[in-house]
């Protein structure tokens, strides 16, 4: 599965984006993840069967997919200075245990750059 993400820029705090990844094809289980300058990727959010979110975006960032379920969208509001990172999307064609666990997704998009200021 490829992946492409978009939707990345440069946005004030307090302002708006919506990331979105393509995938070439259907994956059960996806989700976002970022890394920030001098930290550890951590997990944003997932949509398998449910949704499932990071404690520091829950109530300002949403994850969906479209239709198709082949498109994963992260809309995110309310950005904040630490939310400053390179995005990432993942994909694995079955569940994953733990949604925040990088290592259980195979497959990942190039990264989109959210610069909060």
């Amino acid at each position: 599965v490829q992946l492409v993400e978009s939707g990345g820029g440069l946005v004030q705090a307090g302002g708006s984006l919506r990331l979105s990844c393509a995938a070439s094809a259907y994956t059960a289980s996806m989700a976002w993840f970022r890394r920030a300058q001098g930290k550890e990727r951590e997990g944003v959010a997932a949509s398998s069967s449910g949704t499932n979110y990071a404690a520091s975006v829950k109530g300002r960032f949403t994850i969906s997919r479209d239709s198709t379920r082949k498109i994963l969208y992260l809309q995110m509001n309310s950005l904040k200075p630490e939310d400053t990172a390179m995005y990432y999307c993942a994909s694995k064609h079955g569940a994953v245990r733990f949604w925040d666990d990088a290592s259980a997704y195979s497959a990942w998009g190039q990264g989109t750059q959210v610069t909060v200021s």
